[in-house]
């Protein structure tokens, strides 16, 4: 494994954990050479997820790219890494266990607004004006209405 921060190709295990889907592995590792710590994730390798752009061109799932979007929509909010973790690895195991191997990019945005919606709504507004490409201030407001409707019915 090479060290991410002087590029030396011998590391040794610090710690190793299992997450709590028990089907990745977590290690802390240690640079022979700079002494830089840094971690690695050990998953099992699956039949690849296609998604389909609404362009219509297709791309294999990349997971990093929900998790970019969680913390661009989560900034400056009470929302911990370990929880944008949680709803990616949440994503990616229902992505896995469905029978479907190609997937529409509407659906993934739809399946992290879920997420979102019951975790920060201020994030989840965020995640949903940049994926809904709201055009205008009534459709943001059109929005809020159904947060404000779904917290009231609960």
């Amino acid at each position: 494994m090479l060290c991410p921060k002087c590029g030396w190709e011998e590391s040794r295990v610090v710690d190793s954990r299992q997450t709590e889907d028990r089907r990745t592995i977590r290690r802390r590792r240690e640079c022979l050479q700079c002494k830089h710590r840094f971690t690695t994730y050990e998953r099992f390798e699956e039949t690849p997820i296609v998604v389909v752009k609404k362009d219509g061109t297709t791309q294999e799932f990349n997971r990093d790219k929900i998790l970019r979007g969680l913390i661009r929509a989560a900034e400056k909010r009470p929302v911990s890494i370990e929880q944008m973790n949680e709803i990616v690895d949440s994503i990616e195991r229902e992505l896995n266990n469905s029978l479907e191997k190609e997937i529409r990019t509407e659906d993934i945005g739809e399946m992290v607004m879920e997420h979102l919606k019951d975790l920060d709504e201020v994030s989840y507004v965020r995640f949903a004006s940049v994926y809904r490409s709201f055009k205008d201030s009534k459709t943001f407001l059109d929005e809020l209405k159904k947060i404000i409707e779904s917290k009231e019915k609960k």
